[in-house]
Formats: structure tokens, sequence, C-alpha cells
């Protein structure tokens, strides 16, 4: 019989976690990439296996509609990865405000991340960012139990160029809060079962991997007219997962929130937030992420295998969606859950469809953009979909012309601007 939960989730908790929405505060991170350059535009795009021309060689983008390099998807917006904090510092009220968790005990899991683009990043560009809760939502799990979703958004803007600045782009993320019971972890892994490949089995995933080159639309247009809803996109496939691929994702991605660092500054670290570390074999502090690279330390927090981010998935989906989609278009929109996790020997087939077709309307109005949605989902080797998500494309008609860009919330120009319209929109329910 599962224990009774722990009453972690109250009204007046609630209540005092809705007090903070909209109340910007600092990132806790420096971005990794100040003013990022062709140079961290590949590297970002290599990290999760994309070698896109678009991104990675500038000759040849120089040469598309963009007349120019543009930076990949994840780092347009990308969480720690860009933008400089626009509020760097808090009043004493603020910070009052701020301080500790009011949905303390409760359980908190990632458990999904969607994000928006407007406009292109260059080489170069300054970026700014402005960080708020936008939303909290109060739930009932599918245990009874109370859960509270809390969306967290970021805003990222580019206010050196044009006469007003652009904003680039968004990013929110979805914390699952729900209340805590001492036995609902155990065993709950127990099934998953990770064997070896055969010669022959590793054999047709590197083919497969080697043909997907040959599929990337790239300077071919994808006309809107030419599309139909049950179109399906050619599938990639990532892994075996590999903690190489691990070590490379943090190479071009820096170590994210928690900023990990070496040698005397992880000693600093580990100074500051010492409850991240504990000590290894060898009685050395280490972080608490090791589990992504450490099976026994995976093992110990009940998992049979170390696992990747769910953010890496997150950019296997838009790399389908930009191979996909070619140079001409815009992915405007992704959205993602991280339902299960991705261990490391695992194999994960991204697959789509095009789910609909139509004219959209963007948040500042004018006239509809040629746009389809697509549904989206990756698929390990057991059958188990792991991270189901969707898209909005916007592509380029023979009828309407080439893309025009979407307009950020409420046609905002500035970060300020269009968190504050993002407020409203949470406020309404949807995201």
């Amino acid at each position: 019989m599962a224990d009774s939960p722990t009453e972690s989730i109250t009204d007046e908790g609630v209540a005092a976690l809705r007090r903070r929405i909209g109340v910007v505060q600092p990132h806790p991170q420096p971005p990794h990439y100040r003013r990022p350059d062709t140079d961290a535009f590949r590297h970002v795009a290599e990290a999760y296996g994309d070698d896109n021309p678009l991104w990675c060689d500038p000759s040849y983008a120089a040469g598309t509609v963009w007349a120019g390099p543009i930076a990949p998807p994840p780092l347009n917006g990308g969480d720690t990865l860009i933008g400089e904090n626009e509020i760097a510092s808090l009043d004493a009220d603020t910070r009052s405000l701020l301080k500790g968790d009011p949905l303390r005990g409760a359980h908190a899991y990632y458990a999904g991340s969607f994000r928006e683009w407007w406009n292109p990043l260059r080489p170069r560009t300054r970026v700014t960012r402005r960080n708020a809760l936008v939303g909290v939502h109060d739930k009932s799990s599918e245990f009874a139990t109370r859960a509270v979703h809390e969306w967290t958004g970021e805003v990222f803007g580019a206010p050196d160029v044009g006469e007003s600045g652009a904003v680039l782009a968004a990013q929110y993320r979805l914390m699952v809060r729900t209340e805590r019971t001492r036995s609902e972890s155990v065993g709950k892994y127990d099934d998953i079962e990770i064997v070896p490949y055969s010669d022959e089995e590793i054999v047709r995933i590197e083919e497969a991997s080697a043909a997907e080159v040959d599929r990337r639309r790239g300077a071919e247009t994808r006309w809107f007219e030419d599309v139909e809803v049950g179109d399906e996109l050619p599938s990639l496939v990532k892994g075996p997962l590999r903690i190489t691929d691990i070590v490379c994702w943090h190479v071009g991605m820096g170590m994210g929130l928690y900023g990990v660092k070496a040698l005397r500054l992880g000693h600093d670290q580990r100074r500051r937030v010492p409850r991240f570390f504990r000590p290894d074999d060898l009685n050395i502090p280490d972080v608490q992420q090791r589990v992504h690279w450490d099976p026994a330390w995976a093992e110990r927090a009940g998992n049979p295998a170390t696992y990747d981010y769910g953010r890496m998935r997150e950019t296997w989906l838009i790399h389908l969606c930009t191979d996909w989609m070619g140079d001409d278009a815009w992915l405007w929109k992704l959205d993602c859950e991280f339902r299960r996790f991705n261990y490391v020997g695992d194999t994960h087939w991204m697959r789509g469809t095009v789910s609909r077709k139509y004219l959209a309307e963007a948040d500042g109005g004018g006239t509809g953009r040629p746009a389809v949605d697509l549904e989206l989902w990756g698929e390990n080797q057991r059958g188990e979909v792991t991270t189901p998500g969707h898209a909005t494309v916007l592509l380029p008609s023979r009828d309407h012309g080439p893309v025009r860009l979407p307009e950020p919330p409420e046609g905002a120009t500035t970060c300020e601007g269009a968190l504050d319209a993002l407020v409203v929109r949470f406020a309404e329910g949807s995201a």
C-alpha cells in the first residue's frame, strides 16, 4: 500500500507562488555565449549531430534567402546559452518575495519545453534576456493527488538591431510539482532492459544515419502548396546513445543551469552550493549531475543506466523539422514533453507527420501566413514514445510569396513587452 502523500502543496503555497508571476529575476547563470559567432553556431549544431551548412558554412549561408549565417534554433533563445540579464539585481522587497520555495517538499520534475522563434539570430549580436514565472496552474494528477504546473518564461532580444531592437525568441519551461510519497519510485524502472546490439543492428543504424544527409531539404524549396496533411517526415536516427555523445553535447551547449566548473572553480561552486555535491568512491566531492555519465551514480538514483538530458531530444526534434522544411522556411513553434528517460545504449527514431495545413495569424495580426502543424515524437528501440511534441513551420508559397516572419506576442518590440504579453497569455491557460 502506498504511503499517504505529505501535504506539501497547499492553497497558501499556491497563492504565494502566484504572487511571483511576472516578477523578473536574473537568470542564475551567465550566458555560455555572450556574442555568439559562426563558430558558436557550428559548435551548438554539431553538439546535437547537425551539420546543416545554413548554420555551419558561412559561404553556403550567404547564398540563401537569409544572405548569411543564422543561428540554429536551439541556440536562438536557448536557456543558459545566450542573453545577458536585463535585470541584474533586485531590491530588498523583491528578494524577500522570491525567497524560498512556497511548495517546499513537493516533488519537481522537468516535464516539457516550449519554444517560439520570431527573428533570426545573426553572428556577433548582443542578446539580452528577461526571466520570470509566467503561469501557475492548479491540477489534479492521475493518482488524484494535487499537482501544480509551474511555467517559467524567458524572452530574448537584440536591442541593437534596427531602430527599435528585435525580439528574437522565447522559451517556456514546464515544471510539474506533485506531492511526494516515500514509495513512489521504488521499482519504477525495474522492467527496463538495455541489451547489447548485434553487428547487423549497428550496420542498419549506421546506414540509416548515413542516408540522412541526402534527405535534408536544404536549398530545394518546400512549397506550401506541395504539402498535404498526412505527409510523413523522413525520420532521423539518434543513437545508440553513448557517454561520448553527452560529452560532445556539453562541449557545444555548456554545463547548463547548474554551471558546473573545473578544478578551483569547482571548489568555489561547492562552497556556494554544498548540497549539490556528494563524495564519490574516492571521497572526492562531485556534482549530482554526474548521474548523466557515471553508471554507479545513476543506479544509486534509481535508474538502470546513465541517461541523457531531456533537452537533447528537444534539439533532435528541431533537427528533424529543419532538415524537412528547407533553408527558406521558418520554424515558428516547437513543444515537447519528456515522458521517459533515454538511457545510454538507447536508439531513438525521431518521426513526424503533417497534421494541419492553413493560413496562420500571428499575435500581431496581419494577413495569414502559409503554415503547417507537425505531430512529432521520439521513439526508442523498445517501441516506447519518450518525447511527444508538436511544431509549426512557416513555408514559402507560390500563391502567397516568401515566408514572412511572425510577430512577437502583441507585436512587442522589447523583451519587457513580450514577457508582459506572455503573462497574460498564460493567465488564460494557454501555453
